[in-house]
């Protein structure tokens, strides 16, 4: 009788997965595209004669466009879909990266300037790519699933900065000094990097279409991705939201955790020359340690969502599973704190950043959850931008600080990483003090509340 039934139990499918897979790639390419820069950092400095200033006002006002466009993003992703949406966030990311190549015939006078505006691009661009892949999540897959499905999308990231070190410095010692007819290695560096948006853009247009759209997508899959759907209102403008203390928890949460990781994309080749310059001796020595970062950071992503989701589904309350998981993450990067103190060789500071960066990446798949489990889905996209913003300014505060501390040679790196270590346990608690119970949000006139 038990096989007899099995037998008549429809098989779900997986079709969203394939969405997941994606945003996966988009997220990995984001990165990508991210870090060029970073790796490139000391050949440029060295090359046009650029101070740490210099560099931290590039990475600022690449932090300012991503805290201006995440918020802009998010709302216009809630107004024209998430398709449209994420097209328009990666061609323009993919126009300033790409531009990033021609700075190189301009006059050496004009390159600080111009790579200011090119990165301002390049950050207004990349800020669509979280809240349109949350928002993807919140249509494609049900409560229980999404921090897995976070959580994956989300580990792109780090193979995106696993891709980087692999990609970039191949690519400019290949080219030499000389560079290939007539354009320098750290040009190339860029084409070869941006192209790689302009193929996944064929693929977004080919396969995305919402689940209740897709030809592909199974009655019983489908019946699967809306067994917590819920009837909300039209599009809800900010004034709705910003007031609300669940959009204030996660928007502070999201303002003292993203500059950790910020710090982490464009400034850990960097600290590694400096620090260890008998290991290290130019970029293409930088790339081992770097991918070993990323890849235990790409566990923590997977393990981190994984480690909810099998909570919840073992009976634990959202909430509980959600800050739980949280709290051990905290924990996990209180070492990286105070690893400065100790001399620690390159491979052992390489280690404890690495599971420091892993903690980041399973902390963050669970806090991306706060909106979609506290708010309706027509206002994921706006609450991910507010907190977005907020971590994009965090950002410019980070840069601006981590500059004024490297005046202070390797003193500095002390300050910043003691800070990155202890800020977790902080914006945990400020989390949990805002909203207790992850309870669906109290928006004023809604009355159908829910995730």
């Amino acid at each position: 009788m038990a096989q007899e039934t099995a037998a008549k139990k429809p098989r779900i499918g997986n079709y969203r997965w394939i969405i997941c897979a994606l945003l996966f790639a988009a997220t990995g390419l984001n990165y990508v595209d991210r870090q060029t820069i970073g790796f490139l950092r000391p050949g440029l400095m060295k090359e046009y004669g650029w101070t740490e200033q210099d560099y931290a006002s590039i990475v600022q006002w690449f932090m300012i466009a991503y805290a201006l466009g995440y918020a802009v993003f998010g709302k216009i992703i809630d107004k024209v879909g998430t398709k449209t949406g994420y097209t328009l966030a990666v061609l323009i990311w993919t126009f300033a990266h790409l531009s990033c190549a021609l700075l190189g015939f301009f006059p050496a006078s004009w390159l600080l300037v111009s790579f200011m505006v090119t990165q301002f691009l390049l950050g207004l661009g990349q800020s669509g790519n979280f809240p349109a892949a949350l928002k993807a999540v919140a249509e494609w897959f049900p409560q229980r699933e999404r921090s897995f499905a976070n959580g994956v999308f989300n580990a792109g990231s780090n193979v995106g900065a696993i891709l980087t070190p692999l990609i970039v410095p191949t690519i400019v010692l290949a080219a030499g000094e000389a560079g290939w007819f007539g354009v320098k290695g750290w040009q190339w560096a860029f084409v070869a990097t941006g192209m790689l948006s302009v193929f996944w853009l064929f693929f977004w247009f080919a396969v995305y279409k919402k689940p209740e759209e897709h030809p592909k997508v199974s009655k019983a899959e489908l019946a699967y991705i809306e067994s917590d759907k819920i009837t909300v209102t039209k599009s809800l403008p900010w004034s709705k939201v910003i007031f609300v203390k669940e959009t204030w928890a996660f928007s502070i949460a999201k303002m003292m955790t993203d500059p950790v990781w910020f710090f982490y994309l464009f400034w850990l080749p960097g600290f590694l020359l400096k620090v260890f310059p008998d290991q290290v001796h130019s970029i293409a020595g930088v790339a081992a340690p770097v991918i070993v970062v990323y890849v235990i950071s790409d566990f923590g992503s997977v393990i981190g969502g994984w480690m909810s989701s099998a909570m919840i589904k073992a009976g634990m309350t959202v909430n509980m599973a959600r800050k739980l998981t949280m709290l051990i993450c905290a924990l996990c990067v209180l070492p990286v704190g105070f690893a400065m103190l100790f001399h620690l060789s390159m491979w052992g500071m390489t280690l404890v950043v690495g599971i420091a960066a892993a903690a980041h990446q399973a902390f963050s798949a669970n806090l991306y959850t706060v909106p979609s489990d506290t708010f309706p889905k027509v206002a994921i996209g706006t609450v991910s931008g507010i907190g977005g913003t907020f971590g994009a300014i965090g950002g410019i505060i980070m840069a601006r600080g981590v500059a004024a501390a490297l005046r202070d040679s390797l003193n500095g790196y002390a300050i910043i990483f003691f800070v990155a270590g202890v800020v977790y346990l902080a914006a945990l608690l400020i989390l949990h003090l805002l909203t207790p119970k992850l309870a669906p949000a109290k928006i004023k006139g809604i009355t159908d509340q829910g995730a």
